[in-house]
Order: structure tokens, then sequence, then C-alpha cells
């Protein structure tokens, strides 16, 4: 057991057995159909939404989440084999076939490319619903049968943070389209009415995963950097310490933005920050899931690009943390708070010593392309899912995702 940064035990999926994966599983499921139902409510049986680099057609995403857990599961002939296993191994026939569907070629993402999902003839809305449900009945019955130890576990942890991941990205997808997802949501308020700067000596960083059970692929191997001493806000940035920026003309100055920064500012004409206002009841209003609110200036700044996070540095002398600072500081400082939103460090998504993938190759490989790293977590993200070692990872022109950023002193 451990606690999460809420304070509330839970027991730690990377190394739970059987009985506590069965229910995570279930539970999984269980928000992930509760998300089709205020999406089908929210945008009609056919959920259509435009063409958009930060969408997905619904109806694809959640047939590629129960496609997914049979592929890698229920139809996976090597699933008790865990990092052994052949990841090209031919395939059970998939529930879909007996309806003439072929699975593989609707909602493999690593072979049907993001714009071409908008052509599929895609099964309706109620066949996907009753595919989520069969496919977690045959992914418990596979579990029953599983050995209990972490190679015969590996592919049912995996499923279930793949899961996991798609119901946050289901929560970006929402505010996006400008409707409550029914996942009860909050903005992040400051534990602290002004962040404090952290004094952290220099020492040795240990980067990457070295505990028992599952991990993903890149957070290994385990390794050590040395970091010098370093100042390091005790959380991530208030709306209250972004704002001034704003004020001060920070998005009109070129001198705060570097070469690509200052490019997006203007290619995209990015004046304000996204879902952010000035109002004419309130100074500041912000768009939360389709409603227009009074911002906190104690809240938790969100909804931020990596660029627009750099620039706000440049203009405060400050910069962001690398990856082995973050992680320092948020296993050795007590009043280090994180999990409001992901943060931006300054380091690139790049393999660790030793990095070899796991079955799932287009998990990390593909994406080691200079891309920032993200620590943290959101208030989307499952208390399952967090761990100072987890690496998530962005472009850094994104800012529909729940991202923001802390700093450290120059």
């Amino acid at each position: 057991m451990r606690q999460d940064i809420d304070g509330a035990t839970l027991v730690e999926m990377r190394v739970a057995k059987k009985k506590q994966l069965a229910q995570a599983l279930e539970d999984a499921r269980r928000r992930t159909l509760h998300l089709l139902d205020h999406y089908e409510a929210a945008l009609g049986p056919s959920m259509t939404v435009p063409l958009a680099q930060n969408l997905n057609p619904p109806r694809w995403e959640f047939g590629h989440v129960g496609w997914f857990t049979d592929w890698w599961v229920n139809r996976n002939p090597d699933c008790a084999f865990g990092l052994d296993a052949n990841p090209r191994a031919d395939r059970l026939t998939a529930r879909q076939a007996r309806r003439g569907i072929n699975a593989d070629a609707l909602y493999d993402s690593s072979t049907v490319a993001h714009d071409d999902r908008w052509n599929l003839d895609l099964p309706s809305t109620a066949q996907t619903r009753t595919d989520l449900i069969d496919s977690l009945a045959d992914t418990l019955a596979c579990l029953e049968a599983a050995r209990e130890d972490d190679r015969g576990l590996y592919f049912f942890r995996l499923a279930l943070f793949h899961e996991d991941m798609h119901a946050e990205a289901f929560s970006y997808m929402a505010q996006s389209l400008g409707f409550d997802p029914g996942a009860e949501l909050h903005q992040g308020r400051a534990r602290e009415p002004q962040a404090t700067d952290l004094s952290i000596d220099a020492a040795e960083a240990q980067l990457g995963y070295g505990g028992t059970g599952f991990c993903f692929d890149n957070e290994l191997g385990l390794h050590v950097v040395q970091t010098n001493a370093f100042k390091i806000d005790s959380r991530a940035l208030s709306w209250g310490r972004f704002l001034p920026f704003i004020e001060a003309g920070g998005y009109n100055d070129p001198r705060w933005w570097d070469e690509a920064g200052w490019r997006w500012r203007c290619d995209g004409q990015h004046e304000f920050p996204r879902y952010l206002r000035a109002g004419a009841k309130h100074p500041y209003e912000i768009l939360h899931f389709g409603r227009w609110q009074a911002l906190d200036p104690f809240a938790t700044a969100v909804h931020l690009s990596a660029f627009e996070a750099q620039a706000w540095c440049r203009w405060a002398g400050r910069r962001l943390p690398t990856e082995a600072e973050w992680v320092r500081a948020a296993q050795l400082n007590a009043d280090f708070a994180w999990g409001q939103v992901w943060e931006w460090t300054a380091s690139a998504f790049e393999p660790f010593p030793g990095f070899t993938p796991h079955p799932y190759r287009d998990y990390s490989q593909p994406w080691f392309d200079g891309r920032p790293v993200l620590k943290g977590a959101c208030s989307a993200t499952r208390a399952r899912m967090r761990h100072t070692q987890y690496r998530n990872f962005s472009r850094p022109d994104r800012s529909d995702i729940f991202a923001g950023f802390r700093s450290v002193a120059l």
C-alpha cells in the first residue's frame, strides 16, 4: 500500500494481484461506459465531431479501447508470456467478425492514420457499447485463468492503464468540444496563497522505475543523474502568477519567445491562453467544460503549451525544471505539491540508457523526437496511474491537455 497525493490509501496497481486487478478493470470499464453515455447524450447517437488534430471520432476511440484489450489480452495467444510475448503472434478471431466487421482494420492505431479515422464505416454506438461489455467479461475470464505473477499479469496491467489514459483523453476532448463528460473534475486550487521556493541540495537523482511489477518501457533503465543545488516552486504556477505576464504584454513581445514558440504564437494567433478571456462581470473568466466562470487567481494555471511556459519563465527570469530535478524534488521534499496539472519540463522525451521496447512497440519508440517530458498528473488522472517516475510526453504546441508548469530560479 502507499499514499496517493491526496492522502487516500490505494492498492499500487503496478504490483496488484488478480483480485485487485479484476476490481480495477471493472472500475475502468464502468468509467468508459459512463463517458460513452455522456458523449452520446451531448453529441447524439452518431457522436460526430469535426476533423481536428486534438480529437478522435468518439466511436472510433471507444471502439479502440475495447479492441486494445482484446488484442493484447483476450485474443493474444502469448498473453501469459508477458514481456517475452511475440507482438506479431497470430491473434484469435475478433468478436466483431461475427458481424462481418474487421476490427483490426478499424481500430489499430498503429496502422490506421489519424485523419483516416473519420472515413471508416464504424459500428454503431449501441454495438460499440455491447462490444465493451462483452470484452470486459472475456477479460475477467482470462484473468481468472492467468498465472498470478508479473509475467502472467503484465498485459492485464497494460490494458488497465491504457484504458485509464483514454478516459483522461476523453476529458480533454469534452473540454475541447464544450460539454461536461460527467467526470466530476475540478480546477485545482492552491494549497497555499503563494508558492514558495524549495531549496534542493546538490545530489544524485534516481531516474527510471526500479521496483517490481509493471512499468512502462520508457521508464527503463534505472540510472542516476547528478543534479546541482536548485530552488524550485513548491507547486505548479497559479493564474495569479501567470496573469501579470499577459498584462505586461508578454504575448506580443518576441523577446520572451524562442523561434518555434513565436512562430506558434503568430501563426495560430495565440494572443491569450486557451479557454481564458477578459470578462464582462469578472476581470478574467475561464471556460470549463462549456461554461464560462470567474477565474480563481489561486487556481492552478492550466491549458498552457510548453511555448507559453517557456515564455513566462524568460519573462520572470526563471526556467523550467529538468525531469531529474522534478523527480528529486518530488521524492525528497514533503512540501512539493503535485498532481493538479501535468507539468512541462525542460527535458526532451528520450530513451533512458538500455531502453528496450516492450511488446506494444508503439507506446514510446515512435515519439522519441525531442518533444518535452511532462511530469506529475492532473485532475483527470486516475489515482492508480500516479507515480513520480511516470513519463508523460506531448508536442510543445499542445494546450488542450490539462497541462501547466512550475519554475526553477536561475
